[in-house]
């Protein structure tokens, strides 16, 4: 969540990060709500005063001015409790409009709607050579290591069944990712994946991305697109201190996301699933350390892709296609050749103080408090890194085959039919 008092120190930054994301905002109607709930607190404060002030006569005051008093002390707190509950309505009307707004975007990244308008920052690997290469689902299915088919039936479209050589290479990219990510200084974590509505809020999935959200409605519970969510709500309502910062999580789950809107797009293999597994990096900094720490995160997704020897490139997400927590955003997308491009398999956010107000995760600087800075990187997101993998290694004969240090990162050295 924004700070309210952009309104009425910042409103031309309000202005313009509306504009650069392309949005449509009735701020006048804002600044209106806004300045009718402080006016209100004010009244309401002041009536409260009167009634401090009047249970001070009432201690004083003689047995005969005390009953004339007490029903005047009767009617105030009345009022009090009115004025108040009007306070309440126009905080909820001001703060359900509030809310709805994105962080502020950075004003180094590149403006634009759409992910044609990401800026490529640089790329990095060879690219191999290969003649009519084969989709990592062809190759996954001839290999019998992926059945979409069977899981359609199951469970429905954008589902899969993995086997074999595939589920140890899964396990193991999920144990080297947290043994590196540890010795960077993530604690390894495994969160819930189910969640109250206020972590969602919280992290600004809600409202904006709630169709994306699975739901279980008898628990009121929510399950999560990305552990993000439950790593950013771990330390809600706290004070954290500054001297342990950055916090830093890496976070494993299963990741569950509805994909509503999406059809026709990435519907065949598992690029795009309603359930995947994923190792994620938050942290929680000092918010004069966030931009650095941004890049450290984007180095460490770096250094898992090039070791695993997965030829990639570095974007610069546009204004128009930041998510609304994210104040910059960067993806770094692996070369897929059955695409003949480069698909996005990792991003990481700088979300400022976006998410930590709205989680009230504050720290304390020389007797002086402040909302810190959370930042998140995908580590691995184990479905897609599955797909650049087995398509960059692709042989002739319809098998893949890892180079002698991938193949000890991942425990297999070669995937043949099974």
């Amino acid at each position: 969540m924004l700070d309210p008092n952009l309104l009425k120190d910042n409103i031309e930054i309000l202005e313009k990060n509306i504009n650069r994301r392309g949005l449509d905002v009735d701020l006048d109607n804002l600044i209106k709500l806004n300045e009718e709930r402080k006016s209100a607190r004010f009244d309401a404060e002041q009536k409260r005063s009167e009634q401090k002030e009047m249970g001070k006569q009432i201690a004083n005051s003689s047995k005969e001015e005390k009953e004339e008093l007490l029903k005047q002390a009767s009617a105030l707190s009345d009022e009090v409790k009115s004025l108040f509950e009007i306070v309440e309505k126009k905080d909820q009307d001001f703060f359900d409009l509030w809310i709805k707004l994105p962080n502020l975007i950075s004003e180094t990244s590149p403006d634009g709607k759409t992910d044609a308008d990401n800026k490529e920052i640089k790329q990095v690997g060879t690219i191999n050579d290969i003649s009519s290469p084969k989709s990592h689902i062809e190759i996954g299915e001839e290999l019998g290591l992926i059945d979409v088919q069977k899981a359609a039936e199951v469970s429905g479209s954008r589902f899969s069944y993995l086997f074999g050589d595939l589920v140890k290479i899964e396990f193991s990219l999920v144990s080297w990712a947290l043994n590196k990510l540890s010795d960077k200084g993530f604690t390894p974590t495994v969160p819930p994946v189910l969640v109250r509505e206020n972590a969602l809020y919280g992290t600004g999935f809600f409202p904006d991305d709630a169709e994306q959200v699975y739901e279980i409605p008898n628990d009121e519970l929510f399950l999560v697109g990305t552990s993000e969510v439950p790593l950013a709500a771990l330390h809600s309502n706290e004070i954290v201190d500054i001297d342990n910062l950055p916090v830093r999580y890496a976070g494993f789950s299963t990741c569950f996301r509805r994909e509503a809107g999406t059809y026709g797009k990435d519907t065949s293999g598992i690029f795009r699933v309603h359930q995947f597994d994923k190792v994620e990096m938050f942290s929680f900094c000092n918010p004069e350390n966030s931009l650095d720490e941004h890049e450290f995160i984007l180095s460490v997704e770096e250094e898992l892709l090039q070791e695993l020897e997965i030829p990639y490139r570095v974007v610069d997400v546009c204004a128009g296609d930041l998510g609304a927590s994210a104040s910059k955003k960067y993806d770094i997308e692996a070369w897929i050749p059955s695409q003949n491009t480069y698909r996005e398999v990792t991003s990481c956010s700088n979300t400022t103080d976006f998410q930590a107000r709205r989680l009230n995760i504050r720290t304390k600087d020389n007797d002086s408090t402040k909302t810190i800075h959370t930042l998140n990187g995908t580590a691995i997101a184990v479905g897609r890194i599955l797909i650049a993998l087995i398509e960059n290694n692709q042989t002739e004969d319809g098998e893949v085959e890892f180079s002698d240090n991938v193949a000890n990162i991942l425990g297999v050295k070669k995937l043949s039919k099974q």
